[in-house]
């Protein structure tokens, strides 16, 4: 008997230290010591009408996961530019073959500002493949997903490339 109670007792402390909500979090520090930073809108340099904030809304959200995100006011702010290529096919299909995979890439130019001074510019590209589909309709279904997976690995970049 006293085994069982030994034994519940350190289940539920297990239990318990398990469930307090502590967690391990690293602080973003980017060069020129800015903890938080403000993304500023991206100009949008491209035929795709919305990639310039959908690259902000990647750059925000990745941020804030990581607790360094701040408003307008803030010491430190991204800005930058935006450009994507028109998609390309980059295999044949038809005639039998599989559907045609199309290739879209897309170049980000962002500069970090730290108290109203230039501190670090990067150029990122990345490139992405996507099958076109069985319609029009399914087709820029897939190049929609395929851009947004290319903008969130292009932001990633950014945020590592600014890290101190």
């Amino acid at each position: 008997m006293p085994r069982r109670r030994a034994r519940a007792a350190a289940l539920a402390l297990l239990a318990a230290a398990a469930g307090c909500g502590y967690g391990l979090t690293t602080r973003y520090v980017a060069r020129g010591g800015a903890e938080r930073i403000h993304v500023r809108a991206f100009e949008n340099r491209s035929t795709e009408p919305e990639l310039g904030a959908t690259l902000t809304a990647a750059l925000r959200d990745a941020l804030a996961r990581r607790g360094a995100d701040a408003g307008p006011g803030a010491s430190a702010f991204i800005e930058g530019e935006v450009r994507a290529t028109e998609p390309a096919s980059s295999s044949p299909g038809g005639g039998g073959q599989p559907a045609p995979t199309w290739r879209l890439a897309v170049e980000v130019r962002a500069r970090l500002h730290v108290a109203g001074a230039p501190a670090e510019e990067r150029v990122v590209r990345r490139e992405a493949d996507f099958l076109a589909g069985a319609d029009p309709l399914e087709s820029e279904g897939r190049r929609a997903l395929a851009l947004r997976r290319v903008v969130e690995d292009a932001a990633a970049e950014i945020l590592r490339s600014f890290e101190q």
